[in-house]
């Protein structure tokens, strides 16, 4: 597979250290609220990325972390720890807030067809990990003790900014707005390692150290967590372009000093999914939700879907509009595939075969899921039999995990189910096509008139990304 790799910038072969095996780290959500869509545009591109690095034939190992403790709302380390925040906004203690959201990150990821990875880690789990590390640190001469707290010393490394050439002057105290300068650092871009209670004395979650009782920082957790479940040498990280600066930056910086030597090697980012004014993000207030997109009427994999049409590298604009495209094209894509027939035939071997290596260059170039999704249209029309279309949409389906050919099964039975309560009553199904067609010619007006009337028979539509399905109201 050729992936982008951030830290090179460039498409290149993904390598791995142990041939046939890949260990792959993915930076997990901070629980302190619900994850939005956004986030979890990350989450699925790198579910994409994980399964069709399987279904290349590779045995991946993938962990991520939960952070539970330890990312302050400024980037900076200044601020707040955001799992406090989210606990006195709540009334609960932090833990409380933790499992809640914890338990509503995975429900969403169930929702969309995301696979748990096989190692889940919370950041509390590992505290003696991060001291371990720390005291390494400490006594290699890249971490230094400052007004109580632990601080990593950027100024013993070669080269700090890995991801972007920045000079030292061109960059602001912090990333965000109303950041002080923190008096304690030797360099502006050192950061924290370990926080006392010397500066944090509210904090919830304390453990006691060589350096006084405290808590990590946000950075150390993902290297430490890294290394203990994955090894000395990690094959892919992923994470969303805003991690990588500062996160990813401090990951490298402290993980090659600890070990003696390069880490990671290919960094996969996604980019940002924004709204018509700009970034996604929870500091505004109100956000997008897996759960807001259901109470809309939204199945969440027609959410999926729409991440997949856009290149993981592409900034991807949201607009409802464009989730009822999305929307529009998944349930005519299911409608499609539900016209199928069931016939039991022998696979057609040269066609699949065919078929598996278009897929395989559409996905292996820089996980192209546009590309990938196209090629599911193209089964559809290959010149074969209806049984190797089922067969190949299943197998492809495995790696896009859009639900496809269950969607098509559930509408198929639906339409079947409302036809054969309708039968015999012509008035209906032709009121029901002529709504149809009034929708399609954007006369909006006589299309509420006819579902009005059919309102009044006793007959309920509900249009679904599949198309209408419809029901008599019981008398």
């Amino acid at each position: 597979m050729k992936l982008y790799n951030t830290l090179t910038r460039k498409k290149e072969e993904l390598r791995t250290h142990v041939p046939g095996k890949l260990t792959m780290y993915t930076c997990g959500p901070t629980v302190y609220h619900f994850a939005h869509i956004g986030n979890l545009r990350s989450y699925i591109m790198e579910d994409v990325l994980e399964k069709y690095l399987r279904y290349e034939g590779l045995d991946v190992t993938r962990a991520m972390n939960i952070t539970d403790v330890g990312h302050l709302s400024s980037d900076a380390d200044t601020g707040e720890d955001k799992m406090l925040k989210g606990a006195r906004r709540e009334h609960k203690t932090v833990m409380e807030i933790a499992k809640r959201y914890t338990d509503a990150f995975f429900d969403d990821c169930r929702k969309l067809n995301i696979k748990r990875p096989e190692i889940v880690e919370p950041a509390t789990g590992c505290i003696q990990n991060y001291i371990h590390m720390i005291e390494v640190l400490l006594n290699k001469g890249y971490a230094y003790e400052a007004g109580g707290n632990i601080y990593f010393d950027t100024g013993k490394l070669e080269k700090y900014y890995v991801f972007h050439d920045h000079r030292e002057e061109d960059l602001a105290v912090g990333v965000r707005e109303g950041v002080e300068e923190d008096e304690n650092k030797r360099n502006r871009a050192d950061f924290v390692l370990w926080f006392t209670k010397s500066k944090f004395e509210d904090q919830e979650l304390k453990w006691e150290s060589p350096w006084g009782l405290g808590y990590p920082g946000w950075h150390i957790e993902c290297s430490a967590i890294s290394v203990r479940y994955l090894g000395e040498y990690l094959d892919l990280h992923c994470g969303g372009i805003d991690n990588a600066f500062p996160h990813h930056t401090n990951e490298i910086a402290q993980s090659e000093a600890y070990l003696g030597h390069p880490w990671c090697g290919h960094w996969f980012h996604v980019h940002h999914l924004n709204t018509g004014d700009g970034k996604m993000s929870k500091s505004k207030g109100e956000f997008l939700t897996v759960s807001f997109l259901e109470e809309k009427g939204y199945d969440p994999l027609v959410y999926r879907f729409f991440c997949l049409q856009s290149h993981y590298r592409k900034n991807l604009v949201f607009t409802f509009e464009n989730l009822d495209n999305a929307a529009a094209a998944y349930g005519k894509l299911a409608a499609r595939i539900g016209g199928l027939s069931k016939e039991d035939a022998p696979l057609d071997e040269e066609a699949a075969a065919a078929l598996r290596q278009r897929f395989l260059e559409a996905m292996g170039n820089d996980l192209n899921t546009a590309m990938g999704i196209t090629l599911l249209y193209d089964v559809l029309k290959a010149n074969t039999n209806d049984a190797t279309k089922r067969a190949m949409l299943a197998e492809f389906d495995g790696v896009l995990s859009l639900g496809l050919l269950e969607a098509a099964e559930k509408a198929g039975k639906a339409q079947e189910e409302d036809a054969a309560a309708l039968e015999g009553d012509g008035e209906i199904l032709a009121l029901i096509e002529e709504r149809q067609q009034a929708r399609k010619a954007k006369d909006f007006a006589r299309a509420d008139a006819i579902r009005d009337r059919l309102a009044a028979m006793g007959v309920v539509l509900k249009d679904t990304p599949a198309g209408v399905t419809f029901t008599r109201e019981k008398k």
